[in-house]
């Protein structure tokens, strides 16, 4: 459905844009120390420039940008303000913008978290949102059934880097499996959107997986292969995972153009010059375009 948006369903425009410029996500943290590097304050004006001149330089380089919600919410009415302005200016681009803000919360308040990042009207609107499950998937169906409405998408926590994760998504469920296997079997059964024969085009519900979680699809038994939307996998750069390590832990996924891989420290590192930031970014898309055609 392409919803009251009057545009395709997310999933569909991320494969063409993964299609068109590749897996790289741009990651748009605005911390303080990034912000000194480019020589700007610490402040709300100093983040929505950095992010603004982001989306300037990446516009037609990325597949996608992502854009912390924390490091602008922590500059209070100011820093909402400037990410209104980001999220903006990712727009007036014909940038895809994934808003990692992490909500999630049950009936009323879930609902007013949907209105606030995925109505067509929201000031705050982005083309897809990060959302937490451990309430359980069933009190997330406000936002899903509003993406669902807008041509917009959802990134659902499934299986993180961080080590405390293991302790709850890792976890065995009645049923057999772990609870983070359990979340993308039910993100996966959640794409409504992918036409019947159109198994080609990703579903615009997705998954958060990260890059350097290693052995623990294996050694959970968890198989990508029928997956329905696309992934959003963190970890690469900086934080440990190559280019290689992402193709051999997702595979044929990566292959397929439905694994998206945000990269911020990696090529904001490059900024402010505009130039740099662009070579920055070619360099880390022809590294993973090389490492998934293998």
């Amino acid at each position: 459905m392409t919803g009251a948006g009057n545009h395709a369903p997310f999933g569909a425009r991320l494969a063409a844009a993964i299609a068109a410029r590749g897996p790289l996500c741009a990651g748009i943290d605005p911390h303080a120390g990034l912000l000194a590097a480019w020589g700007l304050p610490d402040s709300a004006s100093g983040a929505q420039r950095l992010g603004t001149a982001t989306i300037g330089a990446l516009a037609g380089e990325v597949a996608a940008v992502k854009i912390q919600s924390a490091f602008f919410e922590r500059f209070g009415a100011a820093g909402v303000g400037a990410l209104e302005a980001v999220l903006a200016a990712a727009r007036d681009a014909g940038v895809l913008a994934i808003l990692d803000a992490k909500r999630g919360d049950i009936g009323s308040t879930m609902g007013a978290y949907a209105e606030a990042y995925l109505a067509d009207d929201a000031p705050l609107r982005a083309d897809a949102l990060t959302v937490s499950p451990y309430l359980g998937l069933g009190s997330l169906d406000p936002a899903f059934e509003l993406a669902d409405a807008t041509g917009r998408g959802l990134y659902v926590l499934a299986l993180t880097s961080n080590p405390e994760a293991a302790g709850v998504q890792h976890a065995a469920v009645p049923a057999g499996g772990s609870l983070g296997g359990e979340m993308i079997s039910q993100v996966s059964d959640r794409n409504q959107d992918v036409p019947a024969g159109a198994r080609d085009v990703p579903g615009s519900h997705g998954v958060v997986i990260g890059a350097t979680v290693g052995a623990a699809l294996d050694r959970l038994g968890i198989d990508l292969t029928g997956f329905t939307g696309t992934v959003l996998a963190p970890g690469y750069g900086a934080q440990g995972a190559s280019a290689g390590d992402i193709a051999a832990l997702f595979g044929p996924l990566a292959a397929a153009g439905r694994v998206l891989v945000p990269s911020s420290r990696g090529i904001l590192a490059a900024g402010p010059d505009p130039d740099a930031l662009r070579q920055a970014a070619r360099d880390s898309a022809r590294e993973l375009a090389t490492a998934f055609a293998r």
